[in-house]
Parts: C-alpha cells; structure tokens; sequence
C-alpha cells in the first residue's frame, strides 16, 4: 500500500463512534482539528445500553455542543433507594435537579437517541468526518510522530496516517493490544440478565433507581423513559421468566401491554488497563477501564476522559505546546477512573450482599450504616471526585479548590440569559471575586485568556460564595472547567505558576476553523 497523504494537514484518527468517540471528535471540532472517525457498524446500534449520566457529563454534553438536544431527551430522576428482599427502603441518596454543574445530578435517557443526536451534530461539522462499515486491522507502530493506521471495507485494504489516534473501541480494544497495554483486575465479576421493557403499567416507581439488596436475587430498577424500564437481576439458581420476574413491580394480575425491548446477559467487571498512552496513541472509555453499573458511572468515566484528553492534544497540535502535557491525560484520569470503579464494587457488594460466607454480615452492617445521622445525604452528594494533586491541578490544603470543578450557574450575556460557559468560552478562563489587579491582567494576558469578574456577571451568587468557600479570591479554569490554580483569600498571585506556566507556554496562535467540505479526510489508497 502506498499512502498519499499531506504530513502537515493529517487528522487524528479516532477509532468507534459510539459516545465517547463522537463526543471526542467534536470536542476537537470546536478548537479546530480535523477528526477522522472509523466505526465497524454502519449505522447506529439499535438497543439500549447506558441509562444513567449525571451533571458533569450532562455540562461535557454542552461542551460538545449538544447540551440542549440532549435535555429533550433525558428525564431527571430522584437519586437511588436501597431496598431490602420485601423491597422495604433501607436508604435513600436523592439527587437534585439543580446539581453544581448547573444540570440534575442524574439523568435518564436511550442511548441509541444519544447516539443520533451525537452524529447529527458530527454531520454538521465540517471538520470531521464518520466512515462507517470498516474493520480497523492495525495501529502503530509506536512513534512520537505520525501514528500508522490500517482498515478494511468493501473496497479492500487502507492505509493512513493520523496525527494521533484515539481508541474509543471498547472492552475488547484492538488499540490496547497494539500499544501493548493489559488489564489490572480490581476483583469484581458477576453475571446479571439484563431486561428492557416498553409497557403503559401502572409501574411502582418514585422516579430514581432501585437496588434491592436481596441474598438469593439483588435486583436493579429504574423507569428510563416515559413507557421504558430497565430490570437488571442477577444470575444464579434456577430461572425464572421474565414476567415472573418482574412481577413485584407491575399491579397484581396485570395482563396489558408488555414489550421485552431487550433481555440480555452482561458479565459486569471491573478493570483497569495498565497504561492508556504510548507515543499518539491513547485509549478512552471501555478501552482504558470497566466498572460495574451499581451508580451509573460507565458512560460518564468514558466521556469525561474524551473531555480530559480534547482540549490538551488540541493545544499540542494546533498551538505548539510541549508534548509533556500529553502525560496529564493518564496522571490525571487514571487515579479519578480507579476510585469510581471501587465506588462502584463497594456499591455492588453493599447492594447485592455477595455471595461468599460473610454477605450476611455486610448487610446487617450496611443497615446499620443508613441509620448513621446524615450519612446518607453526605454518600449522595458527588460521585465524581476532585482530581489529584499534579502539574494542572496546584492543592495546598484539603479545602482549597485545586482539581475541583467550578460550578455553573445561570449568568447574563449581552442581556440575555445564559450558562456561565457559554461566557467562559472553550479556553482558559480567570474568575476573581475582585477587581482584577495588574499583575493578575499580566498573567492573564501573557496567557491569553479572558479575566472575568464575577460580581459582574449578574449570578445568584453562587460563584463569590464558592470562592469564598475555598479561601480564594481568584482561580484559573481550566478548558475543562477544573480549577488549575488559585490565588489565596488576601493574596496576590497563584501559589504554583512556574510549576505549570511551561506547560501552557505554546509556540503559536491557535489554528482559525478550517473549512473542508466537499474534501475528504482520508489520505489512503485502496489496493
């Protein structure tokens, strides 16, 4: 195969369009770079899947431009109840539908209508572009440089060269196994049957999800659309149909309408790769890990990494900066991505009570734990915790905002109501609760970005109180709305700027849109 490609005009090459692949692409689209995405599958996969996302994901959705397609779609719901064998509620963790990030914590939606509304965004931007119906055979080999990569369709075989590669090709990833990358095991394994279902019942529901914490069957419920539900049981003795099944939900002797959407058998994991990164090459999503679904957090994991990764490889291919920043992406979501799965297999061993000699003792222990004062409410607020310590997140003490994410209210712009993102904008941001003082301009000019203050932009309050909260009078956000750095309450300038100035130091201006419809992105020759 002899490529034809352009070397300074190669687009990363992202591998799976499902969620996290397309949200990547136009997380790219919007700060100017060219994606090229390859997906097996011609179309979108027809069947539920994901259900649940919460309200940082639901502001990520925002970012890529999808934000109020996807409110059409999703239904808030009211958190999640623990329920014993006779389905009496042990706990109970409501969520909000007012969360930090400006949206309900928890949401429920169709995943194939997120799918769909996530390529008709892609379709509308002309810097990408989808090739359905390929079989990507190789990746690599490792460079620092252009990243080889080779596909098969009904017209034979390819080659192209990408700028980076994403693999957003889930659990069983060809590019994990081409960058040599294997699964650290975090000791979760079981089987559930997994049923959707489309009926007009009077279901018994209160709007949030259900876990019943029963020894011979646990059980997962939740309504996910106006006529949809999802049951989720797990495996083990013998099996009953599916009516039998979920019978304790329906009115006795029901014998209406009843659709089995789906019935399915998952094998829930939990696992991490060993590494996410060689040269260009980056895993994302089921690639880089898998948790149990006990809260939610599959997807989310996923589409925060595409969030994570966007904005940085951006700035190292359209403006020049150190390859180094590179090295944040696993540094940083890693460790965030290790402790939702083990959020998530405690969970599961709480709720499901496991099956060796001493589930008995965890669930006499996890009821004990529900009737703990204020317990509850503290387990319910945030599952998504503030990123570690690292070159993009300076934390001096345990209540400084370093690595946390800045909230989200409703702000005015030019006269009209908006999200205050929609003012931040897709860069660097400085929030300062005061008028910003010369050297605070300096810094902010010398990086290019705006210095907002927030007594201006006509909040409820919110973001002074959150200053105020972390001891701070400034932060710097960063792309991904996490605070980089602060300045200390009665301080002048940011604690660590020499530690992460050089990082952001870029060699260029950032790239103007391109404009490439009715141009192909594919640099290859068919054989």
């Amino acid at each position: 195969m002899t490529p034809e490609h352009d070397e300074s005009d190669l687009p990363v090459v992202i591998i799976g369009a499902g969620p996290v692949g397309v949200t990547a692409a136009l997380l790219l689209a919007r700060r100017g770079v060219r994606t090229l995405v390859l997906e097996r599958h011609q179309d979108v996969y027809p069947l539920p899947r994901a259900v649940a996302t919460d309200d940082e994901v639901r502001r990520i959705l925002q970012a890529a431009g999808v934000g109020e397609e996807f409110t059409a779609i999703a239904r808030p719901a009211n958190g999640l109840r623990l329920l014993d064998a006779r389905h009496r509620t042990m706990a109970e963790f409501r969520r909000t539908e007012d969360g930090h990030h400006g949206y309900p914590q928890t949401s429920m939606f169709d995943q194939p209508e997120l799918e769909r509304l996530l390529r008709d965004a892609l379709a509308r931007h002309p810097e990408c572009e989808l090739r359905g119906g390929v079989e990507v055979t190789g990746v690599g080999p490792d460079t620092t440089g252009p990243v080889r990569v080779t596909y098969r369709d009904g017209a034979g075989q390819h080659e192209l060269w990408a700028e980076a590669v994403l693999g957003c090709d889930g659990a069983g990833s060809l590019t994990r196994e081409a960058i040599g990358a294997g699964w650290e095991d975090l000791r979760f394994e079981e089987t559930w049957r997994v049923v959707d279902v489309r009926t007009k019942a009077d279901v018994r529901c209160w709007e949030g999800v259900d876990q019943v914490c029963d020894p011979r069957r646990p059980a997962t419920f939740m309504r996910v659309g106006e006529d949809r539900y999802r049951w989720e049981f797990r495996l083990g003795g013998a099996e009953e149909s599916v009516r039998e099944l979920i019978a304790p939900w329906l009115p006795p002797s029901y014998d209406g309408d009843f659709e089995v959407v789906r019935e399915t058998q998952y094998t829930f994991r939990a696992r991490i790769a060993d590494r996410w990164r060689s040269g260009r090459v980056f895993l994302l999503g089921d690639a880089a890990h898998l948790t149990p679904p006990f809260i939610g957090q599959g997807l989310c994991a996923g589409l925060r990494d595409a969030y994570n990764l966007s904005w940085k490889l951006a700035r190292v291919l359209r403006q020049g900066a150190e390859e180094s920043l590179l090295d944040t992406y696993e540094s940083e979501r890693k460790p965030h991505a290790r402790h939702v799965i083990r959020l998530a297999v405690a969970m599961g061993w709480a709720m499901t009570g496991g099956q060796d000699s001493a589930a008995a003792v965890r669930r006499r222990l996890l009821a004990a734990a529900c009737r703990i004062p204020g317990l509850t409410e503290a387990a319910g607020r945030d599952l998504s915790p503030r990123l570690t310590a690292g070159p993009l997140v300076r934390r001096r003490t345990r209540r400084g905002l370093g690595g946390t994410h800045c909230p989200q209210p409703w702000v005015r712009v030019d006269g009209r109501r908006a999200r205050l993102d929609e003012l931040l904008g897709d860069s660097f941001a400085v929030l300062t609760a005061a008028e910003p003082w010369p050297s605070l301009r300096a810094l902010a000019h010398a990086l290019g970005v705006r210095v907002i203050t927030v007594a201006e932009i006509g909040d409820d309050g919110t973001l002074a109180a959150w200053l105020r909260a972390g001891r701070a009078d400034a932060v710097l956000l960063r792309p991904d709305r996490v605070v980089l750095d602060a300045v200390p309450a009665g301080g002048c300038d940011f604690t660590d700027t020499a530690a992460w100035a050089p990082l952001l130091h870029t060699t260029r201006s950032p790239h103007p849109l391109r404009r490439t419809a009715g141009r192909s992105l594919l640099r290859s020759a068919a054989r």
